[in-house]
């Protein structure tokens, strides 16, 4: 018989403390796998689904819909079906008593950090085992977007092996000083933030805009590499939603920014009046403005892609994984057909723009799984 598991309340992101029970996804007694999502939870930012720890029955639901937890607190007991009622609730009783709600200060997690490069002030989050001195995975957000971006993801990698999450120039806690925005500031910028590190090469992991600047850097320093990782990327084709480009950089106010967000992703209502305030902070920052319409001018002109060339992927020795949303709104998910022969593509259903919000387990188990198979012996 399976041991008992307990499905917590996750950490999805620096600050987050507690989490709300929005809508249970499955019913006791129905069987689960690994990555199944089974509860839906509201957070500051943004909400998402919990995911099975591993495969077993749903044998209890202890957090109630419209309750609100603290990080860490159980939600529900995933177990063998032939599991009696009363050692279920032993389990229960022991596990709740045996919680003690983190403080808010020990539980801040790993603190952004600065590196100077070319005279600009970069953030970036260092994170991963102590242990590790190996190549690490280092995170590429999209356009207008930042390291937080992959709140939902940073959890499980960093349990596996080191990362570098990192604010591009222009956005972020980064300077907002992007020169002409041109692509070569932004791989220029990932690449010092490497030479700061010490280190030699590493697995780029790329959302959208991201997904571009990894590409670059791989076909220009392919010594630098040890695989891509792509999600939804630009580059690979000329068609985007210039609607949501010119709508993400003239927004001012929430009710203009948000059905701009909201074209992130396929499920609605995903998008919380937080992020929008969160979104509306930032780009009211002195630079902001100007760093985004540099980039855009640059890298999105007359409604198309300007820096457009799927060949840059051909790379002999940096095999590269693309996954993409079926449901994008902002690129097209038929980009993933122009990839060269070699490059394994996922396509996931029900998805949008942002996989690696939407789809985190499956992301992190593809994402994990093309890593490791990548590293040299």
């Amino acid at each position: 018989m399976m041991a008992l598991l307990q499905l917590t309340m996750p950490k999805w992101g620096l600050s987050m403390t507690e989490g709300t029970i929005v809508e249970w996804l499955l019913e006791e007694g129905e069987q689960i796998a690994a990555g199944d999502q089974v509860v839906e939870v509201s957070t500051e930012k943004i909400d998402g689904a919990v995911e099975a720890p591993d495969a077993g029955t749903l044998l209890r639901r202890v957090a109630a819909e419209g309750e609100t937890l603290p990080v860490g607190a159980l939600l529900a007991v995933v177990g063998d079906p032939a599991t009696d009622a009363a050692e279920v609730d032993a389990f229960v009783a022991e596990a709740q008593a045996s919680f003690v709600p983190p403080d808010a200060d020990e539980d801040a997690g790993p603190a952004t950090e600065a590196v100077e490069v070319d005279g600009r002030r970069v953030r970036i989050l260092a994170t991963g085992p102590a242990d590790d001195d190996g190549p690490p995975l280092v995170l590429i957000h999209g356009f207008g977007g930042d390291l937080d971006n992959w709140r939902f993801v940073i959890p499980e990698w960093a349990k596996e092996r080191s990362l570098i999450a990192i604010d591009l120039p222009g956005h972020g806690g980064s300077s907002k000083d992007v020169g002409d925005g041109r692509l070569a500031v932004l791989t220029g910028a990932v690449l010092g933030v490497l030479d700061a590190r010490g280190v030699e090469r590493a697995h780029l992991v790329g959302h959208s805009l991201g997904g571009l600047v990894a590409t670059a850097i791989a076909a220009e320093h392919p010594d630098r590499v040890l695989s891509l990782s792509l999600i939804a990327p630009a580059g690979l084709g000329p068609e985007i939603s210039i609607e949501y480009i010119d709508g993400f950089v003239a927004a001012t106010s929430r009710k203009q920014l948000k059905p701009v967000l909201a074209q992130l992703f396929a499920a609605e209502g995903t998008v919380t009046r937080e992020l929008v305030d969160e979104v509306l902070r930032y780009k009211r920052l002195d630079g902001v403005d100007a760093a985004l319409r540099a980039i855009a001018g640059h890298g999105f002109r007359d409604g198309r892609q300007a820096d457009v060339d799927p060949g840059r992927l051909a790379l002999d020795d940096v095999p590269a994984l693309v996954i993409w949303g079926r449901q994008d709104r902002v690129i097209p998910a038929a980009h993933a057909e122009l990839v060269p022969d070699g490059v394994r593509v996922e396509l996931l259903d029900d998805t949008g723009h942002s996989p690696h919000v939407e789809r985190a387990g499956d992301v992190h188990r593809l994402v994990a799984a093309h890593v490791l198979g990548a590293v040299p012996a």
